[in-house]
């Protein structure tokens, strides 16, 4: 019904705003008011976090509720016990993809809740690691060849999600919310039950890499970490320890190159020229596993973010949640914004990257970025450069309706480098 590009730009704009504001923020704030608000934590990372001789339990996905459920049962010590008596060291619950990114945002490591994962890019090397004794999926992420690992290396592949269907048909247990306890309890007991068909019959794979990231940060555990006001980060912006902000928020793809190397490239040259990063998304899992969100991490940063990382104690990037943690980073900003005495969104020097985009709400948080005014940067290239009026509101005409731009670029210096220049000529407008 509507046959112009720029009416159909606009809208989409405007949805890209209720949807972080009705949609992105309401379920954050509900999660933090029935698991914790996000602290600051450590937390393992990576394939090594899988130990074949225990019993496995992974939920994966984006709705960690079931998660949460299993970490509290798995915890005790009826539980454990039963996982000893068919054989195994214990039960674990392991993260992976944004449902365990919610949940070790809320939820501190021990030798229950072991660890992450990594994003969904590493999806089939978890699930050939012959360690996994269930894999309980939920809404997004799991791939359609997953019947064919669960075959293979004898795992229970148990759809909880109603929008989740494999070719062929698997077990089923849809999630209830008041049957939580009861369902995790399921999902444990098939785990146990699993574990020594698993054990006899799959060669597992050992030794695999962990380390460390930090884990944990949120709009209010950033200004506690900083003494209980923005004023250390303000400061430092002034000042010019720090030159920016960058949000980091994106999601993995072997589009243009290898896994994550784009995402990582981007991060390591923003970090380098003293651009503090938040990270969200399947992006922040490369940047924990490639271990920018370690202190040690530091070392990789310029003079001055590696002076303030040591001061604060923080890495250079700060892992701030999901994909949908947009709207709390958006929080942020307008605190940002307030605390410098009202200076708009768009003369703020920060800006948004999406370094390996692809799936739908990568779209829509770019949108929300662009409607908020800020500079956006993507890769890879959109599909949109066959419209050529709409590329030229996207990277000409917007600033002088939002604010916004978005910045295509394929090369990771070349993007850091848009990226500073876009935060310094905002530094000199508010005479920083």
């Amino acid at each position: 019904v509507d046959g112009w590009f720029a009416s159909h730009a606009m809208r989409a704009m405007r949805l890209g705003v209720a949807m972080a504001y009705q949609s992105q923020i309401v379920l954050e704030y509900i999660q933090d008011i029935l698991y914790g608000v996000p602290q600051p934590h450590p937390m393992r990372v990576d394939l090594g976090v899988l130990d074949p001789d225990y019993v496995n339990i992974l939920p994966n996905g984006h709705e960690p509720f079931l998660g949460f459920a299993l970490i509290d049962l798995a915890r005790t010590g009826e539980w454990q016990q039963k996982a000893k008596d068919a054989g195994a060291k214990g039960l674990r619950v392991i993260a992976n993809i944004e449902t365990g990114q919610e949940l070790i945002q809320r939820r501190e490591m021990d030798d229950v809740f072991y660890g992450y994962t990594g994003n969904w890019i590493m999806q089939e090397a978890v699930l050939a690691t012959g360690a996994v004794d269930v894999f309980a999926a939920d809404m997004n992420c799991s791939l359609p060849l997953d019947p064919l690992y669960a075959e293979k290396y004898h795992f229970k592949l148990i759809p909880v999600s109603e929008v989740v269907v494999f070719e062929g048909g698997t077990d089923r247990l849809e999630y209830v919310p008041e049957e939580a306890k009861e369902q995790a309890a399921t999902l444990l007991s098939m785990g146990i039950e699993n574990f020594k068909e698993r054990h006899t019959t799959i060669e597992p794979i050992r030794g695999l890499p962990v380390r460390e990231a930090v884990v944990g940060f949120a709009p209010e555990s950033i200004v506690a970490a900083l003494g209980g006001s923005l004023d250390p980060l303000l400061g430092a912006i002034k000042d010019g320890t720090i030159r920016g902000i960058v949000g980091l928020v994106s999601c993995t793809t072997l589009r243009d190159s290898g896994q994550d190397v784009h995402t990582v490239a981007v991060a390591e040259n923003l970090i380098a020229r003293d651009i503090l990063v938040l990270g969200m998304g399947c992006g922040v899992a490369a940047l924990q596993v490639a271990g920018l969100c370690s202190p040690e991490a530091k070392e990789k940063a310029g003079p001055g973010l590696k002076g303030l990382c040591t001061a604060l104690g923080v890495p250079p990037v700060l892992g701030f949640g999901t994909c949908t943690d947009t709207g709390r980073c958006a929080d942020l900003l307008f605190s940002v914004s307030d605390a410098l005495g009202g200076v708009p969104l768009p003369d703020l020097p920060v800006a948004v990257a999406a370094p390996e985009y692809m799936e739908q709400k990568a779209t829509i948080d770019a949108l929300f970025a662009l409607a908020l005014g800020l500079y956006t940067y993507v890769n890879p290239v959109p599909t949109v450069t066959g419209g050529p009026d709409l590329v030229k509101l996207l990277t000409e005409d917007l600033p002088g309706i939002t604010g916004g731009v978005l910045h295509v670029e394929t090369d990771a210096v070349a993007a850091a480098e848009g990226m500073l220049a876009h935060i310094e000529a905002k530094r000199t407008k508010l005479g920083l």
